[in-house]
C-alpha cells in the first residue's frame, strides 16, 4: 500500500470513529504492516493537510481524533443550539484541587477549600467521568484517593496532565482554579466530529463552611 492510500484509510477511520483512535487500533487497520513511527508520520501529514480547514486532527489522552476548531463554534451553534454546561465555582475548585494535587482524599480537599464538600458533588464529577477513586490512603477509615481520568483529559483536549496550565508556585489554589476554568471554557468551543452534546452537571448542593472558618 502506498502512502496516499494509507493516508486515505487512516483519515477515513479517524473521521468515522466516535472515540479517539489509539495507535494500537490504527495498526489493526493495516494488519500490523505499518509500525508506530510510520503511523505517526502519516498523522503528522494529515495534520498538515487539514491545517487550513475548520476541522483539526489532535492527539488526546486516549488517542487521535478530528474535532472542530474553536472559531467554528459560532456557526455550529446554529445547528446545535444546546447551551454548554455551566460549572459552579465549587465544582471547578474541587476539580482543580484533584487535577493539580492528585491523588487526594475528600479530607485533603476540604482542608484546602475550607468547606465541607458534599459527597454529591464528588459523585457528580465521577458520573461526568472526570474523576475516580484509584485507591485508599492507609490511615483511619481508609479514605478514597481521587484522581482525574483519561476522559477528563480527552474532554479538555489534552494528551497528558503535563499539558495543564503550569503554576508559578505550588499551592496556589486561585491560580489553579483560574487556569482550569480557562481550559474548560475554551474546550466548550470545541466539538468532536460526531458533534455529540455532553450532559451538564446537576446543580451543586449547598456547602457548609467547616468549623473554625
Amino acid at each position: 500500500m502506498n502512502t496516499a492510500d494509507a493516508k486515505r484509510v487512516l483519515e477515513t477511520a479517524l473521521i468515522c470513529s466516535q472515540q479517539p483512535l489509539p495507535l494500537s487500533e490504527m495498526r489493526v487497520l493495516f494488519d500490523d504492516a505499518l509500525g508506530a513511527d510510520t503511523l505517526k508520520s502519516l498523522l503528522s501529514q494529515l495534520q498538515d493537510d487539514w491545517s487550513q480547514r475548520g476541522v483539526e486532527l489532535v492527539c488526546v489522552a486516549t488517542g487521535w481524533r478530528f474535532q472542530s476548531r474553536p472559531e467554528m463554534r459560532e456557526y455550529l451553534d446554529r445547528l446545535h443550539p444546546e447551551k454548554p454546561p455551566k460549572y459552579t465555582r465549587a465544582t471547578l475548585e474541587t476539580l482543580a484541587i484533584i487535577a493539580y494535587r492528585q491523588p487526594v482524599t475528600r479530607g485533603d480537599m476540604e482542608d484546602i477549600r475550607g468547606v465541607t464538600i458534599n459527597s454529591l458533588l464528588l459523585k457528580q464529577l465521577e458520573e461526568r467521568g472526570w474523576v475516580e477513586v484509584i485507591g485508599h490512603r492507609e490511615t483511619v477509615g481508609r479514605p478514597g484517593l481521587y484522581a482525574t481520568t483519561r476522559q477528563f483529559l480527552d474532554d479538555l483536549g489534552l494528551a497528558s496532565l503535563d499539558q495543564l496550565p503550569a503554576l508559578d508556585a505550588p499551592g496556589q489554589q486561585a491560580m489553579a482554579l483560574q487556569a482550569l476554568e480557562r481550559e474548560v471554557q475554551e474546550q466548550q468551543a470545541i466539538l468532536p466530529m460526531e458533534l455529540l452534546a455532553e450532559p451538564s452537571l446537576l446543580p451543586e448542593p449547598n456547602e457548609t463552611p467547616m468549623q473554625g472558618e
